[in-house]
């Protein structure tokens, strides 16, 4: 059991830092073209007859997490506009409203829930991040183990926060283009590691949580065990005083007789 704890903190410190990696190919799309980086968006669309404003990105347009790019070779290409969460709000990112799909005219449904995706990504990085830092604690005391856990246990909770407003906007945003008879499709790598860094932090929180109650039971053990021996003396002096008191009172009685 005294190997236990260091085996799954170790275990689930990996894990978690596999979450963090696949959150950096998400968050860094859309600054660079390299792989895998440069397959991760959020959602691309033929932009056939939108024209005007800013609508040159390319045909298809992809939206990443830090601009709005084209596509070539099945790679984000030709990204313009780098800005930190880019808001996904088609009249606003092309600059016009010709012929962008009505679902996205006159609302701010869609801006609030990308920027809201956005804001609880970062969030769930930075306990990620600081679960990280943390973790050595958890290889040697159980008291580190609950405290990761803690860190990554509110990572979990804001990457799942993250993803599902990824997954409505997204998913509404493609049926919109898609009843405008655009092309329109999500992007998997972002899915993949968006979801995918959810899981690792659920099943590191798990690992963590186990590695500090193990040898809880032990240690209960044994301080039971050292009151039960601590009141076993006593009891055992007290008897022995006992009889010493009693053999002194019959040596002087029979001193009187």
């Amino acid at each position: 059991m005294a190997l236990a704890r260091p085996i799954l903190g170790l275990c689930a410190i990996i894990i978690l830092a596999g979450g963090i990696l696949l959150q950096f190919f998400v968050i860094l799309s859309g600054a660079t073209n390299s792989v895998p980086v440069g397959d991760v968006y959020f959602l691309q669309t033929t932009t056939g007859g939108i024209s005007g404003g800013r609508s040159d990105y390319g045909n298809p347009t992809r939206w990443t997490f830090l601009a709005l790019c084209g596509a070539e070779n099945g790679r984000n290409a030709n990204c313009r506009g780098t800005q930190a969460a880019l808001p996904f709000d088609p009249p606003n990112n092309f600059g016009t409203e010709n012929n962008v799909p009505q679902q996205f005219i006159g609302t701010d449904k869609f801006y609030y829930l990308s920027r809201f995706m956005f804001a609880f990504y970062i969030i769930a990085v930075f306990f990620a991040v600081v679960a990280f830092f943390t973790s050595v604690l958890a290889l040697c005391f159980r008291l580190g183990a609950y405290l990761t856990g803690l860190n990554t246990a509110l990572a979990l909770f804001f990457q799942a926060l993250a993803a599902s407003l990824m997954t409505a906007w997204t998913v509404i945003g493609r049926n919109a283009f898609r009843s405008a008879g655009q092309d329109a499709r999500l992007g998997r790598y972002a899915y993949g590691f968006t979801w995918a860094a959810f899981a690792c932090f659920f099943i590191a929180t798990i690992l963590f949580c186990i590695g500090g109650s193990v040898g809880k039971n032990e240690s209960s053990r044994s301080t039971k065990k050292s009151y039960f021996g601590r009141k076993k003396s006593t009891r055992s002096t007290r008897s022995r005083g006992s009889f010493i008191d009693t053999e002194s009172q019959r040596r002087v009685k029979d001193e009187y007789e």
